[in-house]
């Protein structure tokens, strides 16, 4: 993807360090595993349970979504704008899906370019003005371009396993079917030791990734400017959803909360204690960041203010 805007090297940054402490936390957590239990028997469980994460999550999460491919004859002006984004962005271009939804929102799914689709709901392309909808479809592409969905599904990935073993150590009483707290093997951790160590890992992860994605949506948000050249249509069309999905009742898109990592906005949006817990930054914050590379384009802004 080129662009005119340079690197924001801060962001980037904090992604690093971000995913950094993510991989040190787990790493911790692999080698309390592996000192519990058989190293074979661990690497085996572990390597079934990521490849069918890694190759099969995406299919499931459409299909939970209700989401259907779409063809070139079915949504022709869709595919002409994604079609026209790819090449902006120098990436093959991926599937295209629909949900039939009055929430407006939109999702990209798939490990890499070459195994993506990006999704809008029926809502989002009534709702939006053609300009509006690129810089949102652009937003998702630039999700594919960073593979996002790969990096939030491995990032995620062991904080499951912390959290299975969390719930199972309290539906088993720490013992995994009658062996109690204790433990006949004096060479490795304890359950109980294992189970709290996963609770940690649970915990501190969940706020490790929540800030990862906050920070991929500013890149995203970011992506969207630099192949558009019109990041006040983003800013537009953010404000118009975020707008709508408050007002539509409880239903549809919201019962998938936990699909809020990979849409352009969550569909719960609330105050500002809620954001240490969000997938997305707040919403006036990605105003401003797409304000200040408007008024860079437009050269009322100082390069190096744009990109703080």
């Amino acid at each position: 993807m080129k662009t005119s805007f340079g690197r924001d090297t801060g962001l980037q940054v904090r992604m690093l360090v971000t995913m950094l402490l993510l991989g040190l936390v787990y790493v911790v957590f692999l080698g309390v595993l592996f000192a519990s239990t058989s190293a074979t028997v661990a690497v085996i469980g572990v390597a079934l349970l990521l490849g069918f994460q890694f190759f099969a999550s995406d299919k499931l999460a459409l299909r939970t979504m209700g989401a259907n491919e779409v063809s070139p004859q079915e949504a022709p002006e869709l595919h002409a704008m994604i079609e026209r984004l790819c090449v902006q962005a120098d990436i093959p271009k991926p599937r295209v899906a629909m949900v039939s939804s009055p929430i407006p929102n939109a999702f990209a799914m798939g490990r890499s370019p070459k195994h993506a689709t990006v999704c809008a709901t029926t809502g989002i392309v009534d709702l939006l003005s053609p300009a509006e909808l690129e810089g949102v479809l652009a937003h998702e592409i630039t999700h594919i371009v960073n593979r996002d969905v790969m990096i939030m599904t491995l990032a995620g990935f062991f904080a499951s396993i912390a959290s299975t073993i969390v719930q199972f150590g309290f539906l088993f009483g720490g013992g995994y079917g009658g062996g109690g707290y204790s433990d006949d093997d004096e060479d490795g951790p304890s359950m109980m030791a294992i189970i709290l160590i996963s609770a940690i890992v649970w915990v501190v992860s969940f706020f490790l990734m929540q800030a990862l994605s906050r920070y991929r949506e500013f890149a995203a948000d970011r992506g969207a400017a630099v192949i558009t050249g019109r990041p006040s249509a983003l800013a537009s069309a953010l404000i118009k959803i975020s707008g709508v999905n408050e007002r539509i009742p409880q239903n549809d898109l919201r019962a998938h909360a936990e699909m809020n990592a990979f849409y352009i906005v969550p569909v719960h949006v609330k105050g500002s204690l809620y954001n240490l817990f969000s997938t997305h930054p707040p919403m006036e914050k990605r105003i401003e960041a797409l304000s200040r590379l408007e008024a860079q384009l437009q050269g009322t802004l100082a390069p190096r203010a744009a990109l703080a």
